[in-house]
């Protein structure tokens, strides 16, 4: 394992190879994330964010109108 590391590691690549091998990296890490959210029926939407106004507006907000 160390070996086939260092092998890797001394392998010389040109400045489009490794812009190409960091972008599929980094497509495929935003990419399994979404994808994960797709397979398990999480929205990849955010959530709602209530107001204070949506607070005042019922019960719990205080006074009943």
């Amino acid at each position: 394992m160390n070996a086939h590391l260092s092998n890797l590691m001394n392998k010389e690549v040109s400045r489009g190879e490794f812009l190409g091998i960091v972008g599929l990296a980094v497509a495929s890490v935003f990419g399994f994330g979404a994808l994960l959210k797709l397979l398990t029926g999480k929205s990849l939407e955010t959530h709602h964010v209530v107001s204070m106004r949506d607070y005042r507006a019922s019960v719990y907000g205080g006074s009943e109108r």
